[in-house]
C-alpha cells in the first residue's frame, strides 16, 4: 500500500469542466472526462494496478521532487532536483470554455533547467473506472487509445535541437512509454487531448504549446486581478479562490464538493463518498465567499442555478434534493465498484451518492440565506424566482418539525437534527426579510408565526440543560461542530450565556489543537463503523465563532495554526488526521469555503471599518 502518495502529495490542474490530480513524483492518478462526475481515464488513486495513470517522472536517478503553482494561477510545476541537474514539469489544462464539450486538453511540459537527466513518460490509460476495454495505435506523432465510449490522443511535442524522442508501444498493457535525454535548455511536452478524430493525434509545434500555455495563465490572471480582498492572508485567501474556481462546471455555474470520489476519511475504513457533484449546501455558502471577495459573476451564475433546482423541485412536486449532478440531473444513483482496491485499500468504492435521496432541511435555509446576501448586493431575482421560493418556503412551514438526516448525511436514520431547525429557522427569517425589502406578496405572517415555534423549539429541547449546551438533536447528549454557525446566522447572540457555555463545551471536547471534530469521534452518531479525524471547515468555522465571541487572539492562533496544516500548495481535504495527514476527498470545496469567510470575517473583526 505505501506505492500510494499521499493525498496532500498532489496538486490539482482543471479547465472549468474536469480537472486531474498530479503527484509530487510526477504522477497524474485521477482524471475524469468529458465532465468532473464522468468515469475516470486515469484513476490510479483508486486502485495503483487497475486504475490508470500517466507517470513523467527522471529515470536511473535518486531525486527530490517539490511541487509549487506559477504565482496567481492553477498551472502546476514539480520540480525534480538531483546530483544530475534539475527537472521540470509544467502541467496545466487550457479553458474548456462555457459550453459542454467533449474535447479537453491536458499538457504535459518538459524542461531542464540545469545538467542533464533522462527522462520517462508512461502513459498507462484505463477507461470507464478500468472497466472498459481499449486499443492503442502508434503514430509518428504520438499514440491514439480508443475504449468504447471515448478515445484519448497522445501527441508527442518534439522541440528544435532536442533529441528525438524514443518510443514504444506496450500492447499487451493498451498503454505506451516514451523516454527522452534532455540537455540544459531542452524541452519536450505531450498533449492529451479527449473528443477529437480518433484517426491520429494532432501535430503540435512548440510555438502552438508556449501559447497555449501563456493563454492560460493570462486568463488566470485576469480572473484573479477581480479579488477585492487585500487583508492579511491574501495568498491563502487567493489561493481558495482559485481552488473554488477549478471546481466550477462553467457551462452552469455549479460547484462539485471535490473533484474526486472515494478517498477514505479513514484509511480502511468505509466512510469513502463519491463527491463529484454540487450540493444544494456548498452552492449557497459559495454565494457568500464569491461576494465577500467581489466576485459577482459567479455568484450571479449560481444563483441562477439554485433558482433553477428551486423551480424544478416546485413543478414536480418534490422537496429540494441536498445534492445534484453538474447538468441538474437528480439522478445519482449509487453503485460500488468491487472491481477497485480502494486508496491504500479503503474499500468500498462508491461512485454516485445515496444521499441524493436524504431528506436534508437544513439546505431551505442555506437556498435563502445566499438569496438574501445576493439580494444585498444589488443581484435581485426574478418575479418567477420570487413566486418558486414564496412556494417553497410555504412547503417548509408545513414540513420543517420533522426528522430528517442531518448535513452530515447520517445512514443511522433520521432525528430531529438541531442544525437543520436552525437552517429552517434562517430560511424564514431571510425570505421574511426579502419580502419586505422588496415589497413581494407573501403570506408573512405564517413565515413569522412558523419562524417563532422554530425559535421556542431550538431554545426548549436543542439546548441540554446538563450539558449547557446546544446538542446535536433533541434526543442525545451529543455535540455538534455545525452549531458553531448560531451566531454567525444571527439566531443567537455571541454574548449570550447559553453561547458561551456551548462554546465552552465545544473547546473541550470537539476541539485538539485549534482542530475541530464533527462531534464527538468515540460516538460514532453517523451509524458507521470506525472514527473520523477532525473537520477542516468545522475548524475554520470555530475560528469565526471565536472571533465573534470577542476571543480574537484564540482566533487569530487558530487560524495561523489551521495554515500550517495546508499542503505545501495551500490545499485542503475533507478531513486531517491527528498525524497531520490529508483524508477523504481532495480539495474540498466545504474546506476552503470556510477558509475565505474565517479570514473575511476576522480581518473585519480585527480592523473595523477597513477595506478588506
Amino acid at each position: 500500500m505505501d506505492s500510494y502518495p499521499a493525498v496532500e502529495a498532489h496538486g490539482l490542474i482543471g479547465d472549468l469542466q474536469t480537472a486531474a490530480l498530479v503527484a509530487m513524483d510526477g504522477t497524474l492518478d485521477w482524471f475524469c472526462a468529458p465532465r468532473f462526475d464522468s468515469p475516470s481515464v486515469f484513476g490510479g488513486l483508486l486502485d495503483r494496478h487497475k486504475g490508470g495513470y500517466f507517470k513523467v517522472s527522471p529515470e536511473g536517478v535518486d531525486y527530490t521532487s517539490k511541487q509549487l503553482y506559477l504565482p496567481g494561477t492553477p498551472i502546476l510545476i514539480t520540480r525534480f532536483l538531483s546530483a544530475d541537474g534539475v527537472g521540470e514539469l509544467v502541467d496545466f489544462m487550457p479553458i474548456a470554455g462555457d459550453q459542454p464539450t467533449d474535447r479537453h486538453r491536458l499538457v504535459r511540459m518538459l524542461r531542464m533547467v540545469r545538467g542533464t537527466m533522462r527522462f520517462r513518460i508512461d502513459c498507462q490509460p484505463r477507461f470507464n473506472y478500468g472497466r472498459d476495454p481499449h486499443e492503442v495505435d502508434t503514430y509518428p506523432e504520438g499514440y491514439v487509445f480508443r475504449s468504447p465510449a471515448l478515445s484519448l490522443a497522445a501527441s508527442l511535442v518534439h522541440y528544435p535541437e532536442t533529441r528525438p524522442l524514443e518510443q514504444g508501444v506496450l500492447r499487451k498493457e493498451g498503454g505506451m512509454w516514451t523516454v527522452t535525454t534532455l540537455g540544459e535548455g531542452e524541452a519536450g511536452a505531450v498533449v492529451l487531448e479527449t473528443g477529437v478524430s480518433p484517426d491520429r493525434p494532432r501535430t503540435y509545434t512548440p510555438c502552438e504549446v508556449q501559447e497555449l500555455l501563456e493563454q492560460t495563465r493570462d486568463f488566470w490572471r485576469r480572473w484573479l486581478a477581480r479579488s477585492r480582498y487585500t487583508g492579511r492572508w491574501r495568498e491563502s485567501v487567493h489561493r481558495s479562490a482559485i481552488t473554488l474556481k477549478l471546481m466550477t462546471y462553467a457551462p452552469t455555474g455549479a460547484l462539485v464538493a471535490a473533484p474526486t470520489a472515494g478517498l477514505p476519511e479513514q484509511i480502511g475504513g468505509q466512510r469513502n463518498w463519491d463527491y463529484r457533484y454540487t450540493w444544494i449546501r456548498d452552492s449557497s455558502i459559495s454565494v457568500h465567499a464569491l461576494l465577500a471577495l467581489g466576485f459577482t459573476d459567479e455568484a450571479w451564475q449560481y444563483m441562477h442555478w439554485l433558482d433553477d433546482r428551486v423551480r424544478e423541485a416546485r413543478e414536480r412536486e418534490v422537496p429540494l434534493q441536498c445534492v445534484y449532478r453538474v447538468d441538474g440531473s437528480p439522478d445519482l444513483s449509487e453503485e460500488t465498484l468491487d472491481h477497485l482496491e480502494g486508496y491504500r485499500g479503503s474499500a468500498p468504492v462508491r461512485i454516485g451518492n445515496g444521499a441524493a435521496h436524504q431528506l436534508q432541511l437544513d439546505i431551505y435555509g442555506e437556498v435563502l440565506n445566499a438569496l438574501h446576501e445576493a439580494d444585498c448586493h444589488g443581484l435581485q431575482g426574478t418575479h418567477e424566482g420570487w413566486l418558486n421560493t414564496a412556494g417553497t418556503m410555504d412547503w417548509l412551514c408545513d414540513n420543517w418539525d420533522q426528522p430528517e438526516d442531518g448535513i452530515w448525511e447520517t445512514r443511522s436514520g433520521p432525528q430531529d437534527f438541531t442544525y437543520g431547525r436552525l437552517m429552517s429557522w434562517v430560511g424564514l427569517d431571510r425570505a421574511v426579510r426579502l419580502a419586505h425589502r422588496r415589497g413581494r406578496p407573501a403570506d408573512t405572517s405564517r413565515w413569522v408565526g412558523t419562524r417563532n415555534q422554530i425559535y421556542d423549539q431550538i431554545m426548549a429541547r436543542g439546548f441540554h440543560p446538563g450539558r449547557r449546551a446546544f446538542v446535536q438533536h433533541y434526543t442525545t447528549d451529543v455535540l455538534d461542530a455545525s452549531l458553531l454557525a448560531m451566531p454567525y446566522v444571527g439566531f443567537v447572540s455571541p454574548t449570550d450565556p447559553m453561547w458561551r457555555s456551548t462554546l465552552r463545551a465545544m473547546d473541550a471536547e470537539l476541539v485538539s489543537d485549534s482542530l475541530v471534530y464533527r462531534y464527538d469521534p468515540s460516538a460514532s452518531p453517523d451509524g458507521l463503523p470506525g472514527q473520523e479525524s477532525t473537520f477542516t471547515m468545522c475548524t475554520f468555522w470555530y475560528v469565526r465563532a471565536l472571533a465573534q465571541s470577542g476571543r480574537l487572539e484564540d482566533a487569530r492562533l487558530t487560524f495561523e495554526k489551521m495554515l500550517t496544516y495546508s499542503t505545501p500548495l495551500g490545499l485542503y481535504s475533507e478531513e486531517i488526521a491527528p498525524t497531520g495527514e490529508q483524508t477523504g476527498n481532495f480539495p474540498q470545496a466545504f474546506s476552503h469555503l470556510a477558509l475565505i469567510s474565517a479570514a473575511v470575517e476576522l480581518d473585519r473583526l480585527l480592523d473595523p471599518g477597513a477595506r478588506l
